[in-house]
C-alpha cells in the first residue's frame, strides 16, 4: 500500500510501515502507521470513498 504521512518528529513526509486501515468513529477511513526513522506514530484521513 505504501501510503505517505506527515512526520511531525522527523517534520517531513514519509512512507509509513506497518500500516492499516481503519475506521474513525465518525464512520471515515484513514490509515495508521509508524515512521520508518523515528517509528513515531503516523495517522493519514482518507477521503469519503
Amino acid at each position: 500500500m505504501a501510503e505517505t504521512g506527515y512526520c511531525v518528529k522527523c517534520k517531513g513526509k514519509k512512507d509509513m510501515k506497518d500500516e492499516q486501515k481503519v475506521t474513525m468513529k465518525n464512520g471515515r477511513p484513514a490509515v495508521k502507521g509508524k515512521c520508518p526513522e523515528c517509528g513515531t506514530g503516523m495517522y493519514k484521513i482518507l477521503g469519503k470513498k
